[in-house]
């Protein structure tokens, strides 16, 4: 048997495996002393309970036998897939039911979709970036290419000059790590680059349901032209709090194609070999987040998120640091002071603060010198995280 040399020669997942390592030998040292995670990127829960209710009514339609569901179909019920085009379209980006295709997050999909690609194939990544996607690129035979987001251009950055020698570009904005968001204009350009160049653009919005400002585009198919260009991945993890539910969509307009061919109906037969759908219990939950009741109730977990994000973004002003993000994005991009490394910022924030965070080396290269605060978790802890903070960068005056 051969394996996949892909797999193999991805680097073990050093930085978060260092981290909880790291973690637990100061906690064994120090067990008098409470750490507090300004890292996580995981929803603290729970959820909000028009989900819970249409879920509870969903398993008790399958606990009947004349309600029971088997397998569904693999694109995602109708019901649901109606519900996000809805939504999108009343933002502003029309979209049709059957250009959706649910999934189990919107991590499935970003590698899924990868397979849409020829093995060998180049694909340009933002760097730093989130890690998985160039982890995915290994695994199915692609090469990443670095596009560096440097802190010149707000981590912003835009098409490389010369004939694009790649296939596929993957953009996030809001970003992670960064927080970067980009602008309409800035979003056009990539767009015109992309069918001008015949490039796939891949566009993460897992994270716009936290821009603040409704002139900042929430979806790529707010752009003319984007429908020719781009695929689009949603998730109900950051908006509902589903990463531990699990579900998400993917939007594969149909003008999208390649050589001809169209790529939904690549990627419908795609899913049809993979995948058997998500199960109609998630999908009930998830389609309740667009009920009056679900808009307002993930609407005041989003706005306890971005006041968390505040409260940070204080504490960062008050001990001078400069940062990014935290106003249309839950995470906090901060340059390392006095010329720390990632790692030695790191050590020093659990040393004199009992705190942890991610250090940017984690996200790629360039994240290096740079370290990433979350706003996700309870607000007592947050505040609390936030004066430690403070105190603890007294140490370096």
């Amino acid at each position: 048997m051969k394996l996949n040399s892909g797999l193999i020669a991805l680097e073990e997942d050093y930085v978060f495996a260092e981290v909880r390592q790291r973690v637990q030998r100061f906690s064994a040292q120090n067990p008098d002393r409470k750490v507090i995670s300004l890292g996580i990127g995981d929803v603290s829960g729970p959820l909000c309970r028009a989900v819970i209710r249409a879920m509870h009514r969903a398993v008790r339609e399958q606990g009947r036998r004349r309600s029971f569901h088997g397998y569904g179909p693999e694109q995602g019920y109708l019901f649901l897939r109606q519900q996000i085009a809805a939504a999108l379209t009343a933002a502003g980006a029309p979209v049709q039911p059957r250009e959706i295709f649910i999934n189990d997050g919107a991590k499935t999909d970003l590698g899924g979709l990868l397979d849409l690609i020829e093995p060998g194939s180049r694909v340009l990544l933002c760097d730093p970036t989130y890690p998985a996607v160039r982890d995915d690129c290994r695994i199915r035979g692609l090469e990443p290419v670095s596009l560096p987001a440097v802190e010149a251009d707000d981590f912003l950055p835009m098409p490389p000059p010369g004939d694009p020698d790649f296939d596929a570009v993957y953009l996030c904005s809001p970003g992670n790590p960064t927080g970067a968001v980009y602008s309409r204009d800035q979003l056009a350009v990539w767009v015109d680059y992309a069918r001008a160049n015949e490039i796939l653009l891949l566009f993460d919005a897992a994270y716009a349901p936290f821009l603040s400002d409704p002139a900042l585009p929430r979806s790529i198919y707010e752009i003319p032209g984007a429908r020719c260009c781009a695929v689009e991945i949603g998730s109900f993890s950051k908006l509902a709090g589903f990463t531990g539910t699990r579900c998400g969509y993917a939007v594969l307009p149909n003008e999208l194609s390649s050589r001809g061919i169209p790529l939904q109906a690549l990627w419908a037969r795609h899913q049809s070999a993979r995948t058997n759908g998500v199960s109609y219990v998630v999908q009930c939950g998830a389609a309740a987040v667009y009920t009056p009741a679900g808009q307002r109730q993930t609407a005041k977990a989003i706005a306890q998120v971005k006041e968390n994000a505040a409260v940070l973004s204080a504490a960062l002003d008050a001990a001078d640091l400069s940062y990014w993000g935290g106003e249309h994005s839950p995470y906090l991009w901060m340059k390392c002071p006095r010329g720390l490394s990632s790692w030695g910022f790191f050590d020093f924030l659990l040393e004199y603060g009992g705190l942890v965070g991610t250090p940017g080396i984690g996200f790629g290269p360039g994240g290096e010198g740079y370290f990433r605060l979350s706003a996700f978790g309870d607000p007592s802890r947050l505040r609390e995280g936030g004066l430690r903070l403070v105190r603890a960068m007294d140490y370096l005056r």
